[in-house]
């Protein structure tokens, strides 16, 4: 049962991290306005289910009004309130404790802090930590994010898709494709969040779309989604990335570094004959 939309603020970012899902960075377009966001959270409260929202992105303190208005009616409406962030602001702790204040004020019940190689390389003492200790000053739940590096002999870090299935796959161990037979990651058919952006896309996966509720009211969407009939989600659950790639006769290397990576590139192949549902073309690197 779905319990939690994380709302892609922005996705535009700071960083322009190889491992990113989003392909954000400082130059991407897209990003909600206030009314859009006090219609999407007036549909997640009429959609019942649903008791906690995400504000992310993308960096989502770069629009740090918009985010705080929508922390604000969402707190108002009852949620519970998280926030994902690389930490970009917190040049030191008493800056960071400004910046965070008006979060304890509205009662945000977490903070997830972005602290790995790729957002502050080898760097002990970083702007993460600092945004880290403000919170637990100022009691505001919190933890960070750790994003692990690929491992050359494993294969093990990040999942492989988005910029890194592009950027951080090359010399990897891999795999024969027929072994990839599920979303190891992802409940396509229960899931219980799921990403909206502002063009509306309800992302059961970053880059599948479940619908728009722009087009379509959410409460509507959950009512009568059929994950099995979905183009994409259909053939993954029956049998993940080598199930989709067979469904479409698609051609394909033998080899990949993990579930995603084959996914991935076969919806990128895939993304004009199903427009509507691997959308936007900008997760898939594409302008």
């Amino acid at each position: 049962m779905l319990a939690g939309i994380h709302f892609l603020l922005t996705y535009a970012c700071t960083y322009e991290c190889d491992h990113c899902f989003l392909h954000s960075g400082p130059f991407k377009e897209g990003t909600f306005t206030i009314d859009q966001l006090k219609n999407a959270l007036a549909q997640i409260k009429d959609a019942k289910t649903i008791d906690n929202v995400y504000f992310e992105g993308g960096e989502p303190f770069l629009y740090y009004p918009l985010m705080l208005a929508g922390i604000r009616i969402a707190r108002d409406i009852g949620f519970d309130v998280g926030i994902v962030t690389n930490a970009y602001w917190a040049t030191s702790v008493e800056d960071a404790k400004i910046w965070l204040k008006p979060l304890q004020e509205l009662g945000i019940s977490d903070l997830s802090i972005s602290d790995d190689y790729y957002h502050y390389g080898e760097v002990k003492e970083n702007l993460a930590k600092n945004a880290l200790k403000a919170a637990r000053k100022l009691k505001i739940p919190a933890a960070t994010i750790c994003i692990e590096r690929p491992n050359p002999d494993s294969g093990d870090g990040p999942m492989y898709k988005g910029r890194a299935a592009e950027k951080l796959t090359e010399g990897l161990p891999t795999k024969p494709w027929q072994q990839f037979t599920e979303c190891p990651h992802e409940d396509l058919e229960n899931p219980e969040r799921v990403h909206l952006d502002c063009y509306g896309n309800l992302h059961v996966c970053q880059g599948i779309s479940i619908g728009n509720i722009w087009q379509e009211p959410l409460s509507e969407i959950l009512k009568t989604c059929q994950p099995r009939s979905h183009p994409i989600c259909g053939p993954l659950i029956e049998g993940g990335p080598a199930r989709l790639a067979e469904t479409y006769d698609i051609p394909h290397h033998d080899n990949y570094v993990d579930a995603c990576h084959f996914c991935y590139i076969i919806r990128k192949f895939l993304i004009d004959n199903f427009p509507q549902y691997l959308t936007p073309k900008q997760v898939y690197g594409i302008t």
